[in-house]
């Protein structure tokens, strides 16, 4: 956590002088709104602290991994990132923070992201599957594969990341040699109907997922155990590539989700850091907060206000309690 040692730092050095001023000018600034739910609702719920808590003026602007840490380490633009996933730019990341112009303020998921190979909790505990060699010893629990002699293996939406991985775990496993066919989900929308449907009709699942989500929220599953230890060097070189010819058996590696925010921005806004540094939730949280969104067709704003009213235990951890008072004002 070296990355947050060094805002902690930064944070230590402001006087309660400092502090006092800020509160009383905390000014304009920009925040990512990430093209994901959970970073979405995270960003609305920033937004809303800080201007009905702080007196902030705070636009938001639409974002994406990549190019909204770019933006920040070249122009200094936007102000914040509220859930920015470090393994899709740990290197220019950990360069930014080390030349100062990026600050991490805080890890937002507590428990950090998570993904693995699932299956439905009830049937985990009814046929004892525990680990992912459990599951490969009963392919006739798992229906949806084209060769209905055959298991179905759920893999990751086309054109992401982890199908090429889930595919070198696929054959890492001998999965196909254990009577598993390897089934295109097509897209994300594609996947999590694939879960719905095996929940309505009371039938096994068995694939790759990841939290926080809205399905997880709505559906209780449980990750498998692999069995094995991550091995970055095999992951980078082979896991990650779609021309690994001898792929291994290998556990997901953390992910860590940081909130990340200009050097600028830091230095003129110490309450606002204070805030940030204590804001974080845990999967479970958010899971619960996406499957409300999902099953109400609400919007990020939608769930911001709905965890503001029905969470307080969480957020009111994260402010002093002048601030939360004026916060539950607004509700």
């Amino acid at each position: 956590m070296k990355l947050l040692r060094s805002s902690a730092a930064l944070l230590g050095l402001m006087t309660a002088a400092q502090a006092v001023h800020a509160a009383e000018d905390c000014g304009s600034f920009t925040i990512a709104e990430m093209n994901w739910a959970s970073a979405g609702l995270a960003a609305w719920v920033d937004k809303i602290i800080l201007e009905e808590g702080y007196g902030c003026d705070v636009g938001l602007v639409t974002g994406d991994t990549v190019p909204t840490f770019t933006s920040m380490n070249e122009k200094a633009e936007p102000d914040i990132a509220p859930e920015l996933w470090v393994n899709a730019v740990k290197v220019p990341l950990e360069a930014a923070t080390k030349e100062g112009r990026i600050i991490v303020a805080s890890e937002i998921l507590s428990d950090g992201g998570v993904e693995g190979f699932w299956v439905p909790t009830w049937l985990s505990e009814k046929n004892n599957i525990k680990t992912i060699e459990d599951a490969l010893s009963h392919p006739e629990l798992f229906p949806g594969a084209e060769d209905e002699s055959k298991g179905a293996f759920f893999n990751c939406p086309s054109g992401w990341a982890c199908q090429t991985i889930t595919a070198n775990q696929f054959e890492a496993l001998g999965a196909e040699e254990k009577g598993f066919e390897l089934v295109d989900s097509g897209s994300a929308a594609g996947l999590d109907g694939s879960i719905a449907r095996a929940f309505n009709r009371d039938e096994g699942w068995l694939g790759y997922y990841w939290a926080p989500t809205a399905i997880l929220g709505k559906y209780e599953m449980t990750k498998l155990d692999l069995g094995v230890e991550h091995d970055a060097e095999h992951w980078h070189n082979c896991t990650v590539s779609n021309t690994c010819a001898n792929p291994h058996l290998n556990e997901w590696p953390r992910s860590d989700v940081f909130t990340a925010v200009t050097k600028e921005f830091a230095e003129a806004n110490p309450v606002t850091m204070e805030y940030l540094g204590k804001r974080a939730w845990s999967n479970t949280t958010v899971n619960e907060l996406l499957a409300w969104m999902g099953d109400n067709q609400a919007t990020n704003e939608d769930g911001a206000w709905y965890f503001l009213e029905n969470y307080p235990q969480v957020w009111t951890a994260w402010l002093p309690e002048d601030v939360a008072e004026k916060v539950k004002g607004a509700l």
